[in-house]
C-alpha cells in the first residue's frame, strides 16, 4: 500500500483520500502548486524547504503521513459506539401488567413491531432510541451486548449509534443534495469522496418512487424523495449500528429494498409497520398490545412462501397507483388478473 501511494500524484492521493490535504495543510504544502508531482518527488522539490522550516525533514514528513493514514484509519473503524446486539427487558404495559417477553435483536435481522394504531409501536422505538433503564412510561430496560449502557453511551451526541428515520423528515439546512452529501462524506473522512457520494445519491434515486438531481435543494424533496435520500446515507456512510424505522409503507420508497439494503450493510433494523408484506419479511414480529409487548413471533418458512403471493399483489397494487397518478383510468379486469 505504502509503494503505491508513493507513485500517486498529491492530486490523485487527495481525489482517492481527500482528508489528507490536512496532512499537507500542516506542512504549508500546496496542493495545487504541488498537485502533479509524487510523494517520493517532494523529497528533491521546493517543498523541501518547507519540511527545513518546520524543523523537519522529507523522512520524518513521510513517516508522519503514513502514521497520519493509520491513525485516521483506526478512527473510521472505531468511530462512535458500536453493538452487536440489542436486548429489550420486559417492563409493563399501560395496566401495569408485567411483559411476558425479553427480547434479543442481532445486527444483520430485521423485527417488524407490529400493533394497532395508538398500541405503543412508537413508545417501543422511543425506548430504544433512548436506552431506556425503567425511566419511561413502560419501565423497560435496554442492554447493550448484554450489559447496561453507560452514561456517555445514553446520552453522548458524539458518534451516536441509533438512526431514527421518522414518518416526517423535513431538512432545516438549505442545500443542495450534492452538498450535503458531500458535507457528510468529509465529517466522516470518507475516501474516495466523489464516489461514495455518486453511490448513495444513485442507491436513493433506486429507492425513491421518483427520481430526483444531484442539485435539487433537500427543502424540496417530496417526503418519500426525503426518506429514500436518509435511508441510502444511513446505510452506506452512517456509522449507526441500530436503524429504527417508522412506517416505511407511508413513505413513497421502495420498502422491500431499502430493507435489503440496511440488512446487507449489517445493521440491526427495527421497524413498526402496519403492512403484512414488510411484517413478514422480517426475521421476526413483535406484537404491541395495550402498551406492552403481547406476544413474539418468528417468521415461519409457511409465512415466508405466502411472500412470494403478497410481493405479486404488492407489485400490482403498486402499478395501479402509478396508473391514477398519471391520469389514467383503471379497468375492474386489471384488479382481477
Amino acid at each position: 500500500m505504502k509503494m503505491e501511494m508513493l507513485e500517486l500524484s498529491i492530486n490523485e492521493l487527495i481525489e482517492r483520500i481527500p482528508w489528507v490535504e490536512e496532512y499537507f495543510s500542516s506542512f504549508a504544502i500546496d496542493a495545487a502548486k504541488f498537485g502533479d508531482k509524487k510523494l517520493e518527488e517532494l523529497e528533491t522539490s521546493p517543498c523541501n524547504e518547507h519540511f527545513i522550516e518546520k524543523g523537519s525533514n522529507y523522512s520524518a514528513f513521510l513517516d508522519g503521513f503514513f502514521l497520519f493514514i493509520e491513525q485516521v484509519r483506526d478512527l473510521q473503524q472505531g468511530d462512535g459506539f458500536t453493538v452487536q446486539s440489542l436486548k429489550v427487558v420486559p417492563g409493563h404495559d399501560k395496566n401495569g401488567k408485567k411483559e411476558a417477553y425479553s427480547v434479543e435483536l442481532k445486527k444483520g435481522e430485521v423485527t417488524a413491531i407490529v400493533g394497532p394504531t395508538g398500541s405503543g409501536k412508537s413508545r417501543l422505538l422511543g425506548d430504544i432510541e433512548s436506552l431506556a433503564q425503567g425511566d419511561t412510561p413502560t419501565g423497560r430496560k435496554i442492554l447493550l451486548d448484554g450489559q447496561v449502557p453507560t452514561d456517555e453511551e445514553r446520552f453522548s451526541t458524539e458518534g451516536r449509534f441509533i438512526a431514527q428515520l421518522s414518518q416526517n423528515m423535513n431538512f432545516v439546512m438549505d442545500l443542495s443534495v450534492e452538498d450535503f452529501l458531500t458535507m457528510h462524506a468529509e465529517s466522516r473522512m470518507a475516501d474516495e469522496l466523489s464516489h461514495t457520494v455518486q453511490k448513495i445519491y444513485d442507491t436513493a434515486n433506486i429507492l425513491a418512487g421518483e427520481t430526483f438531481s444531484k442539485k435539487t435543494p433537500v427543502t424540496e424533496l417530496s417526503g418519500g424523495q426525503s426518506r429514500a435520500l436518509m435511508i441510502a446515507d444511513t446505510a452506506l456512510l452512517s456509522p449507526a449500528s441500530v436503524v429504527l424505522i417508522d412506517e416505511i409503507e407511508n413513505a413513497g420508497v421502495d420498502k422491500i429494498r431499502s430493507l435489503e439494503l440496511l440488512v446487507s450493510n449489517n445493521k440491526i433494523v427495527l421497524i413498526s409497520t402496519h403492512d403484512p408484506l414488510l411484517a413478514l419479511s422480517a426475521d421476526q414480529r413483535l406484537v404491541i398490545k395495550n402498551g406492552g409487548i403481547h406476544k413474539r413471533l418468528k417468521t415461519t418458512n409457511d409465512e415466508k412462501e405466502h411472500l412470494k403471493y403478497l410481493e405479486k399483489m404488492d407489485r400490482k397494487i403498486t402499478l395501479l397507483r402509478d396508473q391514477l397518478r398519471m391520469g389514467e383510468e383503471i379497468e375492474l379486469t386489471e384488479l382481477l388478473t
